[in-house]
């Protein structure tokens, strides 16, 4: 009998946030209002600033309990990041302070990227640069449907320069929203493409997939050498089934754009273990090479994690 092929590791480019005692307590001191009908979305029920905040504090765990929860899904890395939309939500989602705090208790095992406030102009850009060089963070965060702007907007312009500066990726909202007070049309693909046009040295992570226009997301990112395609916030176990939207991704996935895919988790989103969603990604159809492409060597190779 052949031996079993051991799991595939992952280093997984969007948590986004782990349930730290820092961070739940930074989660539960302020919650912007536009988000509270995205997770009515997926519960099915009304929910206030309390009851999240209730539900929150139940998620908190030791740092044994995090480490231990990606030992047993083989995540070899994480990327948790901060949120920052203050100028237009009234407050600032997950502040970068205790997102630094936990990576710099665990630099091998967590990526840090910033949140910056896009519509507080040159100070924000000044703090993103801070973040950068002074406490190691890997990259930019941004959300489109919560600063109420498409990726292609002006107001974006100087933190895209800044990233090329650095030398740092940029990961953004790339898809639809459940806020029902902001359209879905602000993290559509196509706004991708008119910033990849103009700051083509900019590294883009289409973050979530560009869902549901999968197809236009995968001829973006095929189109141009810098952009990504990230999968997180959704769940592996329909990649692979007809009717759901993701067929460009198996298809284009597996050959034109393979070196372009990246995996993340979403599991805070999720509330579900970081185990049972990477293991729906190793029992999708896909090449053994292929898997690992997808679920580590793109990703190592796109932040340099090796050097």
């Amino acid at each position: 009998m052949t031996p079993a092929e051991p799991r595939v590791p992952v280093v997984d480019m969007w948590a986004p946030v782990v349930p730290s005692t820092e961070i739940i307590d930074d989660l539960r001191a302020g919650f912007p209002a536009e988000l509270l009908s995205y997770f009515a979305v997926f519960s099915k029920q009304a929910i206030s600033a309390e009851v999240f905040s209730d539900y929150v504090a139940t998620r908190r765990c030791s740092d044994e309990h995090i480490l231990q929860s990606l030992d047993d899904a083989a995540i070899t890395r994480s990327l948790i990041t901060g949120f920052d939309e203050k100028s237009t939500c009234g407050v600032t989602f997950v502040n970068n302070t205790p997102v630094a705090a936990l990576a710099a208790r665990h630099p091998e095992r967590f990526i840090p990227f910033a949140g910056a406030d896009i519509m507080a102009g040159s100070s924000a850009v000044d703090e993103f640069e801070c973040w950068v060089l002074e406490h190691g963070f890997r990259g930019l965060s941004l959300r489109p449907f919560m600063i109420g702007r498409p990726a292609s907007d002006p107001a974006y312009s100087p933190f895209y320069a800044k990233c090329i500066e650095l030398g740092v990726p940029l990961s953004i909202h790339t898809s639809a929203n459940w806020t029902r007070t902001r359209p879905s049309d602000l993290g559509h693909p196509r706004h991708i493409d008119d910033v990849a046009c103009r700051f083509p040295e900019l590294t883009i992570l289409m973050s979530h997939g560009g869902y549901p226009w999968v197809l236009e997301a995968c001829l973006i990112a095929w189109k141009h050498p810098n952009v990504y395609l990230e999968l997180a916030a959704h769940r592996p176990k329909y990649f692979a089934s007809t009717g759901t939207g993701w067929e460009p991704l198996m298809r284009f996935g597996q050959t034109t754009i393979r070196d372009k895919v990246i995996y993340g988790s979403g599991g805070f989103l999720f509330n579900r273990p970081y185990a049972q969603l990477c293991d729906e990604m190793r029992a999708l159809p896909v090449r053994r090479e292929v898997l690992e492409d997808w679920l580590w060597r793109n990703a190592t190779r796109l932040l340099r994690l090796d050097e």
